[in-house]
């Protein structure tokens, strides 16, 4: 898959930028912005160049998620990693799309080859396009990591900023409310865009602290998840999964062990509110499968997210 490869400079970095004070700054940064899908973007590449990961921060990301091994590591693991230099490119006040209200709307990964962790990773995350939205303004955000100068993985993000609009096109969904310091948060409420529901394999029970689980290992704590008294003043009843933790959990699903290369992709469509009951449905294709998170019992359900996964790439 073709990257969205920008102009511009290159900006090398030591370490990860501290996830929190990046989106706490992404909240001041974006009063007085006003998206819209013909605005310019910055052309910087943000470059952490010697990512290690560890085994004892993989295997308790992978217990998180659902993993019953880091071996290979997680394919959603990367996404992790990058995303704090996402915010970082996101938070700058030259970025056109205000942080407050950002909704993770999409997500596509490409995996070349497996990882491990014990690799070292080259991380390069940028800005790759605007583009219109029914709702809004999208931004793609694209995440690659290299290892030993070859690309092995690769990730493209949606992120919608939902203001008027007089038409436009993008995926299916609407807006949800969102946290004012993480665009890591599903659309609002939609049943399923094929029509129809896939044979469900599994029901979860998730628990009501599993939004600070999450956190834990993602560095992401938005307050949205962690609890419902900090839930509801920004507009849920209870705390909401991270949209990436019910990608994660499919993925450890949907992706047999031992996979080498494969493209697996999501659209976040319904917050899960904790606790909850859910229903993992999977159907098998040609070259891989399709893949619903849903409500359980199934006759109330609501699709949080669906997705694909791909293995002649």
């Amino acid at each position: 898959m073709a990257a969205d490869v920008p102009g511009g400079a290159t900006t090398g970095l030591t370490r990860a930028p501290r996830l929190m004070p990046v989106l706490a700054k992404g909240v001041l940064t974006g009063f007085g912005k006003h998206p819209r899908p013909d605005a310019a973007l910055p052309r910087t590449r943000l470059v952490l160049p010697a990512v290690r990961i560890g085994l004892g921060r993989a295997a308790t990301y992978a217990r998180v998620c659902g993993y019953d091994a880091t071996e290979p590591l997680p394919v959603t693991y990367p996404h992790i990693l990058g995303f704090p230099l996402a915010a970082r490119l996101m938070s700058a006040r030259d970025f056109p799309l205000p942080m407050l209200g950002l909704v993770h709307t999409g997500i596509e990964i490409t995996q070349y080859a497996p990882l491990h962790p014990t690799d070292t990773l080259e991380l390069t995350v940028f800005a790759g396009t605007l583009r219109p939205h029914r709702r809004g303004t999208e931004v793609v955000m694209t995440t690659e990591a290299r290892r030993g100068g070859a690309l092995v993985w690769h990730d493209r993000s949606t992120y919608l900023a939902r203001h008027r609009t007089a038409g436009g096109s993008g995926p299916r969904g609407d807006g949800a409310p969102d946290s004012p310091a993480s665009p890591d948060s599903p659309r609002a409420p939609g049943p399923s865009s094929s029509g129809r529901d896939l044979p469900v394999r599994a029901r979860w029970r998730l628990p009501a602290d599993l939004g600070r689980r999450h956190a834990a290992v993602s560095g992401d704590y938005n307050p949205i998840h962690l609890h419902a008294l900090t839930a509801r003043p920004l507009g849920f009843p209870r705390a909401i999964a991270h949209g990436m933790w019910t990608f994660a959990r499919c993925a450890a699903e949907a992706v047999l062990p031992g996979t080498a290369t494969l493209r697996i992709s999501a659209e976040f469509r319904s917050p899960v509110l904790l606790p909850a009951t859910v229903a993992y449905a999977y159907e098998t294709t040609r070259n891989g499968g399709t893949f619903q998170l849903r409500g359980a019992p199934e006759g109330q359900a609501r699709v949080h997210l669906e997705g694909r996964v791909e293995t002649d790439v």
